[in-house]
This record gives structure tokens, sequence and C-alpha cells, in this order.
């Protein structure tokens, strides 16, 4: 039986190229081929990439609103007194606030940490009312040498040992409080600390969602707790990597002492 020619054009019309040894694929039709082909990463390389990082901005989100559920809303009176009341300076009405504590009976002493080096008694003294103006020099510290809340904490544990105290009312802005808090129980676990949140006037005046400031302040203040929380809680596992500057191990050199000044 004779075989029927493959080259016939009744016969061509049904062959695609390739199916026959007289019509071999073409490189360049085989070059075109391969480049419609896009290079996909595989399936598992995605999900190993993008499910920790969903699972990190959910933790983040979480983290953020927890950090929300601490901070309180309105000022309340401390429900009992304290043996002194330190005050973290950066906010408005911070001190006036601790001043009238201070007025009130609810501490023998008012440590203001954080004070500017050029600020003196006479520049505080003009910012509170005149009948408390007297507190000023018999009954409140100064300290000059401590920049941000670490260091806050450092000088308060000086004073508060040295006073003998063993109970502090904590005055700061209410976004702050848990920070300085986390800060405080860290550098003094002896000392029992009471909250004393001051509500700032932009606070009052508008939800902090509605105001790009306020929440622009308050996820720098949550990430600066979330990196306070997790070096304190490494410190306490025996992983101190940055350990505290003020206090140098014996035979190294130590900084000068920042003595708190007192007013008078």
């Amino acid at each position: 039986m004779e075989r029927p020619d493959s080259t016939s054009p009744e016969n061509a019309l049904k062959l695609r190229p390739g199916e026959d040894s007289n019509y071999p694929m073409s490189p360049e039709l085989d070059d075109r081929s391969q480049k419609r082909r896009p290079v996909r990463p595989h399936g598992w390389l995605r999900a190993l990439i993008v499910a920790p990082l969903a699972v990190l901005f959910v933790a983040a989100g979480v983290g953020f609103i927890a950090f929300l559920s601490q901070l309180r809303g309105v000022e309340t009176k401390p429900e009992r007194n304290a043996d002194g009341i330190v005050v973290l300076t950066g906010g408005s009405s911070r001190i006036s606030d601790a001043v009238e504590l201070l007025a009130a009976g609810y501490g023998k002493r008012l440590l203001i940490s954080g004070v500017h080096p050029t600020n003196a008694a006479s520049d505080i003294s003009r910012s509170l009312p005149e009948n408390n103006q007297a507190l000023l020099k018999c009954c409140v510290d100064l300290d000059r040498s401590a920049v941000n809340t670490r260091s806050n904490a450092a000088e308060t544990r000086r004073w508060a040992h040295e006073r003998g105290f063993k109970s502090l009312i904590v005055v700061t802005s209410n976004y702050h409080m848990p920070r300085a808090i986390v800060e405080l129980s860290h550098a003094m676990p002896d000392v029992e600390l009471i909250p004393f949140v001051v509500i700032g006037d932009k606070w009052r005046d508008e939800p902090w969602w509605m105001s790009g400031g306020t929440l622009r302040l308050l996820l720098s203040e949550y990430v600066k707790y979330v990196a306070a929380e997790v070096r304190v809680r490494l410190a306490q596992i025996g992983l101190d990597l940055t350990p505290d500057f003020l206090e140098q191990p014996g035979g190294a050199q130590v900084l000068p002492r920042p003595a708190t000044a007192q007013v008078n």
C-alpha cells in the first residue's frame, strides 16, 4: 500500500509545524514562544514573603489598639497619697498640675525631672498661680540632667532612694504614661507608682483620629513604647543590649553625677 505524500497540499493543511520531519520548528518561532512566557515566582515563595508581613501588620494593628486602650481621656485625682511626686517635663500644664497635687498634700516633695539647663526656678514660678509659688522654695527639687524618659527614670530612682520614698505619684501626659511606667517600673521595682495623667488641650478639643498631628504623635509614641517594652523584657532575662549609661561597673570610669538641684 502506498504511503500518502505528506507534502501534498491536502495533507500539509492538516499538519502543524514540528509534527513532521519536513516541517521543523524554526528557531525564531521558538524564541518568540519563550518570550511570551513570563517567569513567575513559585506560589510557596510568595506565601513565604506575604504571610509574615500580613501577620506583622495585624499584630501591629492589634498592639496599637491595646496601646490606645491604656490612654485615659479624663483627669482624675489619685486614689491615695504617696511619699513623693515626680513630673516628667515635655507637655503643657504638667508642672502646674503636679504643683497642685503637692499643694493638696498628695505628696511630701515634688521632683521636676528634665528641666532645661537654662531654665531657672523663677521661670517655673512665673507659670504657677501666686498661691503655689511658695512651694518652690520648700518642697520642690529640679533635675536638669535627664534628657529622655529613660534618664528621667534613672534620676527619679536616685531621688526616691535618697529620700527613702517607697511610693510616687507619676505626672505626665496620657499618651506618654504607658512608656513612662515601663521605664520607671524597670528602674524602681521596689517603688509603688501611682499614675496621674494630664490631658492636653488638643486632646480635649477634637478626637485623635480627626487630627493628623495627634495621630502622628500617637504612632510615634507607640513605636517608642514597643521599643521600651522589648528592651525591658530582654533585660529581665539577662539580655541588656543597651545598659544604663548612668550605671558603670566597678572599676570603670564613672560619669559625673548630675545632682538633683533643690530650688532653694
